[in-house]
């Protein structure tokens, strides 16, 4: 379908700065209160980031078919715009959803709703007067425009809901190739919803790129919280595995974990030998072998990242090893909005989610459904430059108000001397798998130099394990046997039931006994300061040498600066 647009040229009417304002306002005299405390500012600066290009954020008031075709050819921003983001009418009914005044989001089609804007009027009339066939018209001609517009990594968000999902998708196919679709991104929208079948709680973001094999993409990450049925099982401090529950009641630095098979589905020749821990052989189920070579294995036994599972050995996987997980295409947290102040506004958390995943700070964003100006808003927010566009001036002055209204967190840059292009400082968080451990060759020189050192603390415990008294074991299998079996721990076992000859380095208490003499005492505790010290080297090592994750979502603060919309 080919089609041709009226080019309009595109005028400034006003040209608005928050900072100017603010500027402003500080040069006029304020009245003080004789009585009342100093009225001191929360915040001691105000600024705005600053790009590297000379540019303007856009809040244009039109069409967005004729503005958008004038962007790409009179304003040469074909192939500049990073990503677009669309909510448009989601065609139920073909009702009108005008908000009439500024204050009123009832919307309708009765007198009292309709608008009095000549441009809004044609926009409906144009996109409802033959029903889907206009509404599918509509968008496809958008569609066409914004890809012109978008860069070869850009990316188009289309919101929809599931009465035209299918519809809009197979546009999109059309315009930007099956072979570029990206994602179908479900956006839980409700809580609750009657219908007479199976209720729908979600709306939908279709998420195409222009090229996807140059798309940018930015993987976006949740904190989790400890699932207590997966992570059951909890490392004190010194060794000792407990319950989760009893973990986190007797140290708060215990750290959680679960276990995982150290069977592969396949393996090669060396996978599928056998490998001896703590005096006992395993091996591999027939037609498997293990995650890793048997030099791997050490490595993971060194650690302290194996342990005994009935018959079978399993790894150790820590929560702190990945505190955050990806965020997929299911957005099953309720995403509405709350304080609306425009009849149809979009979700301030589900345009972040896209802005943040398809785009760097400077990069231009684009909404040519601009309505309360939710995305010019996040993109202010994140650093981006901003394009907007409607044809309602209710809709431009709410956005206009929210935009000048607002203040930011001043978000720290990468290099000042850069400035905006560079980004923004981080936060990180290290993602440890098997593969980073068993394949650490930095993990060798930490493990000679530490383990002759456990050794000899190991022997000095052993030397003084022999000046117990039989008396003093019998007492102390007595206190074993008085305490009551549930309560009973493998500390209480190890402290109390004494071995006749010697421990092995895996067997050592992990704690001392008032009633052991005091060589013992002395001795066990040497040898536990020096298995926390190699522990505490290893794990450093471990986490230096594994993947780092940057939360983009989560940039460093400069604290006492406020930031206020850019011109």
């Amino acid at each position: 379908m080919s089609f041709t647009v009226e080019p309009v040229a595109l005028f400034i009417h006003e040209r608005l700065s928050a900072q100017a304002i603010l500027e402003t306002a500080k040069r006029n005299d304020v009245q003080r209160d004789f009585f009342a405390d100093p009225q001191q500012k929360y915040r001691e600066a105000v600024k705005f980031y600053e790009h590297d290009v000379p540019w303007s954020n856009r809040l244009i008031l039109g069409d967005s078919l004729q503005v958008m075709d004038s962007l790409a050819h009179r304003e040469g921003l074909a192939g500049q715009v990073q990503m677009a983001y669309i909510d448009p009418p989601y065609g139920i009914n073909f009702r009108s959803n005008f908000q009439p005044e500024v204050f009123d989001m009832g919307g309708g089609d009765s007198d009292r709703h309709l608008s009095r804007e000549v441009e809004q009027i044609k926009a409906y009339r144009d996109t409802w007067e033959l029903g889907v066939h206009s509404y599918l018209s509509y968008l496809r001609k958008r569609f066409v425009v914004t890809r012109e517009l978008l860069k070869d990594s850009g990316s188009i968000f289309v919101q929809i809901s599931v009465k035209n999902v299918h519809q809009v998708r197979c546009l999109l196919d059309d315009v930007f190739g099956a072979d570029n679709f990206v994602a179908e991104i479900v956006l839980r929208t409700r809580s609750t919803s009657t219908s007479k079948y199976l209720s729908t709680l979600n709306d939908f973001i279709l998420w195409y790129a222009k090229d996807r094999e140059q798309l940018k993409f930015r993987q976006l990450f949740l904190e989790k919280s400890p699932d207590r049925n997966r992570f059951s099982k909890g490392e004190l401090p010194t060794g000792e595995v407990v319950s989760a529950s009893a973990a986190q009641h007797r140290a708060q630095n215990a750290e959680l974990f679960t276990t995982s098979s150290l069977f592969s589905t396949s393996g090669g020749k060396t996978e599928s030998q056998d490998f001896t821990f703590r005096g006992k052989t395993y091996r591999p189920i027939p037609s498997r072998g293990w995650r890793c070579s048997l030099e791997g294995l050490e490595k993971l036994a060194k650690a302290n990242r194996v342990i005994p599972l009935d018959a079978n050995l399993g790894y150790k996987y820590y929560f702190a090893d990945a505190p955050y997980t990806e965020v997929t295409n299911l957005w099953s947290e309720q995403l509405s909005e709350i304080n609306k102040i425009y009849v149809v506004q979009t979700n301030t958390t589900a345009v972040q989610r896209c802005i943040l995943m398809s785009t760097d700070p400077g990069d231009i964003v684009l909404d040519p459904t601009c309505g309360s100006g939710t995305t010019a808003y996040v993109a202010e927010q994140w650093g981006r430059r901003w394009i907007t566009i409607d044809t309602s001036r209710i809709a431009i002055t709410l956005a206009r108000t929210r935009l000048l209204t607002a203040t930011f967190d001043y978000y720290k840059l990468k290099d000042e001397k850069v400035g905006i292009g560079g980004g923004f400082t981080l936060e990180q968080t290290p993602h440890i798998q098997l593969r980073d451990i068993a394949n650490n060759v930095a993990l060798d020189a930490i493990f000679e130099k530490h383990e002759p050192l456990i050794a000899k603390k190991l022997a000095n415990v052993n030397a003084a394990l022999k000046s117990v008294t039989p008396a003093l074991r019998k007492q102390l299998k007595l206190k074993l046997q008085q305490k009551k079996k549930r309560d009973v721990t493998e500390a209480d076992r190890r402290r109390w039931d004494l071995p006749e000859t010697a421990w092995e380095e895996w067997e050592v208490p992990f704690d001392t006994e008032p009633d052991w003499p005091k060589a013992l005492q002395k001795a066990v505790t040497a040898f536990r300061k020096a298995w926390k010290a190699k522990m505490k080297e290893v794990n450093d090592c471990i986490a230096a040498s594994a993947k780092i994750e940057e939360l983009v979502d989560r940039p460093a603060v400069q604290k006492n600066l406020m930031r206020v919309s850019g011109p």
